[in-house]
């Protein structure tokens, strides 16, 4: 157990980032629903196998269970040890972690180091590293300085944001984060949610790469994000923080949200089916006159009268209500669809927030 205790070391970024590879040896279901960032999944059960064994230790008992199990890990570690792990060099250190820190990494991280690698396990294994997800979670976003950027639907705050991170400047991008753009027609055509798990590793890898001297503008959501919720703590955090408004014609809102929502022009059912999510806000009858639109091929008028009816009603009730600062929040518009006006307003957003830092510290 002393031997065990000195190749183990605890969860935390220092230690998650410190090795050559993080390994995850859970099942492969497992290892989907969440993992750590970066980590290489080398399973030693397959599902089935890891059903198998499970099965065994409840209905024959423990020792054929291990039995069987012992046999079916040495099969897939040696499988490893030839195909993963088969061009490491000798000084190579891994870091191994299964679901308590227990039989599986210590197995796999035994067998690596007797080849001769320094193999250390995680202490708690996944367990532990979800514990240390969910606390840093309700500290971190405290410790930043965010700047909110606000705007009614179809405005370009996902465009702002990404012209502001090519600008050099820390953004936080929560949609992208979690394959959503927040919307009742928010869900991505070639990306799936991630489960809250691993919406949650990913933000918190995220978070724990910005710097706390530097602004980090984020945009302005609600606590959920498609099925997804935001994590109490950086929901606080942006309530109370400094903000920013774009704003937009509705020809520019319109053209926008034409190019976010293209794929649904393509998938009729698609797009019936979530505007009748909304026929407990807006009534049958309306649904069924944007529907008509969407048959007619009228997308100018169904995305204009969305945005009218629909999403800006929407905007100025959550908005105004959750975020303090926002009645004081520096106006920026943009006249123009072209990714090139974003560059320019992002070069002038990030040169003032630069201007305002170095003053301070002046």
């Amino acid at each position: 157990m002393q031997r065990e205790n000195r190749h183990s070391v605890a969860a935390n970024e220092a230690n998650l980032t410190a090795f050559d590879a993080v390994i995850d040896v859970r099942s492969p279901a497992e290892f989907a629903e969440d993992h750590a960032p970066g980590a290489l999944s080398c399973p030693v059960l397959e599902d089935d196998e890891r059903a198998r064994v499970g099965t065994l230790y409840k209905e024959v008992s423990p020792f054929e269970a291990k039995k069987v199990g012992a046999a079916l890990i040495a099969q897939n570690i040696a499988r490893h040890v030839q195909t993963a792990f088969a061009h490491k060099a000798r000084g190579w250190r891994p870091l191994v972690y299964c679901w308590r820190g227990g039989k599986r990494s210590g197995a796999m991280a035994h067998v690596l180091r007797e080849i001769g690698w320094d193999a250390n396990t995680l202490e708690g294994g996944y367990k532990a590293y979800r514990r240390h997800v969910v606390e840093r979670l309700a500290v971190l976003p405290g410790t930043l300085s965010l700047c909110v950027v606000h705007g009614a639907t179809g405005c370009g705050k996902s465009r702002l944001l990404r012209a502001l991170r090519e600008a050099g400047t820390q953004v936080l991008d929560l949609e992208d984060l979690a394959a959503h753009r927040g919307s009742v027609l928010g869900e991505l055509p070639d990306r799936a949610q991630p489960s809250q798990k691993w919406f949650e590793s990913l933000l918190l890898n995220e978070l724990a790469a910005l710097e706390p001297a530097r602004p980090v503008f984020v945009e302005g959501e609600s606590r959920r994000i498609g099925q997804l919720q935001v994590p109490e703590a950086l929901m606080q955090a942006m309530r109370a923080s400094a903000c920013v408004r774009l704003e937009a014609e509705l020809p520019t809102r319109v053209a926008l949200l034409m190019d976010e929502y293209r794929h649904f022009f393509s998938d009729r059912r698609a797009l019936d089916a979530q505007l009748e999510c909304l026929a407990g806000l807006h009534g049958k009858a309306v649904i069924e006159e944007w529907q008509a639109l969407a048959a007619a091929g009228e997308w100018h008028t169904l995305v204009a009268r969305l945005l009218e009816e629909h999403y800006d009603p929407a905007y100025r009730r959550s908005s105004e209500r959750n975020f303090a600062r926002l009645a004081q929040a520096e106006v920026l518009r943009i006249a123009s669809p072209d990714d090139a006006a974003f560059v320019r307003l992002a070069a002038k957003l990030a040169g003032s927030r630069r201007s305002e830092r170095e003053a301070a510290h002046a």
